[in-house]
């Protein structure tokens, strides 16, 4: 093999180090020390070893990644023992990319899409999963949205039961609005965006189809929102929850306002709107903003237990229960969400926020 230096290395040298490495990387997991995408990511900027060893053993497929390691222990000795995660991973079918899920999940789109930023991926049963898919930070654009109401259309007229939403990204949810494309928009088209996410959200808790929203990363803005408006959100341990909008001189736009005192209390919702710093999944479990915290890797396999779970309710009763459970004053503070954020987004602090984030610069608000 050769390095991106042209440096000539022997294979062996390198197969011996990448399994050394995994081996290594997976006693850290077990010990508790660090989770998978910590790990990997710390591998990749301490090491520069570009993927980290669990995706890298995905890649390869986990399987593979066993014989290699039974064979290295018969050669180099005890060693390079495989991990009993490992074992386990392999046993249940999870061989990494080449299944659809290893130590990170891989979306298995359906060959036809109803949109572009978002795949979907039905799984039998009443169970299907939308991926998140809109670039590196999956952001809350016009195009999501309109890619997100084309999946739960045919989600909500195809017999599904319960509907997860993961993130195709391994190492985040959703980041939040996409800055650039809002402001490109007119003052017509941004409340027609606002009116469409609104609907949308508003169905997504008040369907029979349960919703469950599987965490694995940031959920920051738009994408905190979007968890807050499904039925259930299982959070990995290395996700964070926030609402940074008054950093940038705005507000929350898809019911951050109105749904995370719900969830969190009013003290907490109000510190975390006025604030505008994240949070942790163990804190957010300790509030109820998550409803369970599991470690990275059993995040996909715990939000389709409480698909598989949801999907057998009575649809009917199902219903029922999350529109009264969301009666009362929701949608009057939606439509007074609404009008704050038009109000707010057309001030001059709200420009000057938003040019401050889109230049990487601290923002000098006037109060006007």
């Amino acid at each position: 093999m050769t390095t991106p230096e042209g440096v000539q290395v022997d294979p062996a040298i390198a197969e011996r180090f990448t399994l050394k490495a995994f081996v290594e990387a997976c006693l850290v997991l077990e010990e508790g020390v660090a989770g998978v995408r910590d790990i990997d990511m710390g591998m990749m900027l301490g090491t520069g070893m570009v993927p980290g060893p669990f995706a890298r053993a995905d890649f390869r497929g986990l399987d593979d990644v066993l014989a290699a390691l039974e064979k290295a222990e018969d050669e180099w000795g005890e060693h390079f023992e495989p991990p009993l995660i490992l074992r386990r991973l392999v046993a249940q079918g999870r061989l990494g990319k080449k299944s659809g899920q290893g130590f990170y999940p891989y979306p298995q789109p359906d060959p036809e899409q109803p949109g572009e930023g978002v795949k979907l991926e039905t799984r039998g049963d009443g169970i299907a999963i939308a991926w998140l898919a809109n670039g590196q930070m999956n952001s809350i654009s016009p195009q999501l949205v309109a890619d997100l109401e084309k999946v739960w259309d045919k989600v909500s007229s195809s017999g599904v039961r319960a509907l997860v939403i993961a993130s195709s990204n391994p190492f985040l949810y959703c980041a939040g609005a996409d800055i650039r494309a809002f402001t490109a928009m007119d003052e017509s088209a941004g409340e027609q965006l606002i009116q469409t996410a609104h609907g949308l959200f508003g169905e997504l808790g008040s369907d029979g189809v349960a919703t469950v929203a599987a965490v694995n990363g940031l959920a920051f803005g738009g994408g905190c929102e979007l968890a807050m408006a499904c039925d259930v959100r299982i959070a990995a341990r290395s996700a964070m929850f926030g609402q940074p909008e008054i950093k940038l001189g705005i507000i929350p736009g898809f019911g951050g306002t109105q749904r995370l005192p719900r969830l969190v209390g009013q003290g907490k919702a109000l510190e975390m709107n006025l604030v505008g710093d994240p949070i942790l999944a163990d804190e957010a479990f300790e509030l109820g903003l998550a409803n369970r915290v599991v470690e990275d890797h059993e995040l996909l396999d715990t939000a389709l237990q409480w698909a598989q779970k949801l999907a057998g309710q009575a649809p009917l009763a199902l219903a029922q229960i999350k529109q009264v459970s969301g009666a009362g004053d929701l949608e009057r503070g939606i439509e007074a969400e609404k009008r704050a954020f038009a109000e707010v987004f057309r001030s001059a602090d709200a420009k000057e926020g938003i040019s401050a984030f889109l230049a990487k610069r601290s923002p000098r608000f006037r109060g006007s």
